[in-house]
């Protein structure tokens, strides 16, 4: 392994050669000079790894040497060493985009330690979150083997999506491969938990059950609505997973304090039809369908099938007793985000304000269908890269910053997640099945009933019964549906793509963000 060579320029570096002997003898390789000008032109003759820069020269000051260190080598990293406490020059040294900053007489130790925590830093995090999960994998392992309820679920996921985010930075690959073996381990009995629990939760033959999509609003929402004097906005991002909140998070935490972090679970199917509209209804599908048929469309029948969100919101309102201004905007492509954007001032006036962002969603269904987006997020991680990329520089962004100017409370949630699908489940049916690779209801299907999470009567879990013979199957985990015809290429399409409809913790816990404007 190559030696880090560090440049060290003062004018003073014949009284610093203990210094240089000790990190020598750490194994680093130190060249010295007494000027700014010597110092940059041994940076343009060889590669350095790191420079440590004396404030305070004669001839080029350590500040210019800085400045034109920055200009023609931007990510060098330069250590500014100085005798001065003096506000005005640590803020030149900062604003040049330095890396560290010390205070005159410098001990080794903190020559060594700034060392680290510029050049070994990444190092040593990833050996020390690598550690630190081997050290839990046991511990979330004994938790999975207990009867979690629907709480201790939502724990489990949400460690899980840490170390994920933790160890990404790792390149331990054998250390992701253990983490993804428990993760699949943890979706397959979650798939079960689901399985022996959801109609009992929906029933209400259960004492103890989780906020449900069609419960959201009454016991997460309204009660919020009348804290605080100014509008309540909530931003509801479709299709947005718990791990693709926390990379966006830290953007929101500079206007926004959180009050909740909090995990809800979405009503099967997860897709927006039935999710969606259940949480606006107050709902459960088959509910909607019979007391507000003007307002439901069967998926068989043409037309959008979430149309009347707005309506359906404005009814659960006058339910509960809401009568309040209140608007829903729904934000399909690129210029009405911006128009957005533009006209949030116009929604000062009302108690609550629903914003709907639609870009997550499409942007699992272009990456299935675009080889190119396909290829930009071709694992877990990348998708998370691409999500965060375009919200830094969204009109949704722009949106959550006016909410935080105006000092208004928010909410950020979703309707439902999704899940990277590996593993092929054969089934088979008419031409009158729906095409959704997670979920499938018909009259004619044929399938092996161990192999996904099977409901024969659909009133059991409040879905429509279009026949007498419908029934519902929901696929486990990371499965995804495919038929025996033209099997091959369909399994290869498909395969490693983001889907959801079905049974996984990414689909079905999903985020629900309170905060308040900083």
């Amino acid at each position: 392994m190559e030696k880090i060579r560090i440049l060290w320029a003062d004018d003073e570096i014949d009284m610093l050669r203990p210094h240089i002997i000790f990190l020598e003898h750490k194994g680093y390789e130190v060249e010295t000079t007494n000027n700014g000008d010597e110092a940059l032109d041994l940076i343009r003759e060889k590669p350095f790894d790191i420079i440590f820069l004396d404030e305070n020269m004669p001839g080029l000051s350590g500040i210019e040497t800085l400045e034109q260190i920055k200009k023609e080598y931007p990510n060098l990293p330069v250590v500014m060493i100085t005798k001065s406490e003096e506000e005005s020059i640590m803020e030149d040294a900062i604003g040049s985009k330095i890396a560290d900053y010390l205070i005159k007489p410098v001990k080794p130790n903190q020559i060594l330690l700034s060392l680290k925590r510029n050049l070994e830093n990444r190092k040593l995090v990833s050996e020390k979150t690598t550690m630190s999960y081997q050290q839990e994998f046991r511990q979330i392992g004994l938790d999975l083997s207990n009867q979690l309820n629907f709480n201790e679920w939502s724990d489990v996921y949400k460690k899980l999506v840490r170390w994920e985010l933790d160890l990404e930075q790792s390149k331990d690959d054998g250390i992701m491969q253990v983490l993804h073996m428990q993760q699949d381990e943890a979706n397959n009995l979650f798939s079960r938990f689901i399985e022996r629990n959801y109609v009992d939760w929906l029933n209400s033959r259960s004492k103890e059950k989780p906020v449900l999509s069609h419960t959201l609003f009454k016991e997460k929402i309204l009660p919020r609505i009348d804290s605080s004097d100014k509008p309540l906005f909530v931003v509801l991002i479709d299709n947005l997973r718990y791990d693709q909140w926390k990379s966006i998070q830290p953007l929101i935490d500079e206007f926004f304090r959180i009050e909740s972090d909090e995990l809800y679970y979405s009503i099967l199917p997860t897709t927006t039809q039935y999710a969606r509209n259940a949480l606006f209804a107050g709902l459960m599908p088959d509910e909607i369908r019979k007391k507000y048929p003007h307002y439901w469309t069967d998926e068989e029948d043409e037309g959008t099938k979430n149309q009347f969100e707005s309506e359906l919101l404005g009814e659960q309102l006058r339910r509960n007793g809401k009568d309040i201004r209140y608007s829903y905007n729904k934000i399909l492509n690129l210029n009405a985000g911006k128009k957005m954007a533009e006209s949030m001032s116009n929604l000062m006036v009302n108690k609550l304000n629903v914003i709907v962002y639609n870009f997550v969603d499409m942007l699992s269904h272009v990456r299935t269908e675009m080889e190119m987006i396909r290829e930009l997020a071709e694992d877990e991680p990348a998708y998370r890269s691409l999500m965060l990329s375009w919200f830094r520089h969204s009109s949704l962004f722009d949106i959550i910053r006016f909410i935080a100017s105006k000092k208004c409370d928010m909410i950020i949630t979703t309707d439902h997640g999704s899940v990277y699908v590996k593993n092929p489940v054969k089934i088979l049916g008419d031409r009158t099945v729906n095409t959704n690779l997670r979920y499938k209801y018909g009259k004619s299907l044929k399938y092996n009933a161990k192999e996904m999470f099977e409901v024969r009567d659909p009133e059991d879990i409040f879905l429509p019964r279009i026949n007498v013979s419908t029934a519902y199957v929901f696929a486990r985990a990371n499965d995804f549906f495919a038929y025996p015809n033209n099997y091959n290429y369909y399994v290869n399409y498909y395969k490693n793509t983001f889907q959801h409809g079905g049974i996984s913790m990414q689909e079905i816990m999903v985020p629900f963000i309170y905060l308040k404007a900083k």
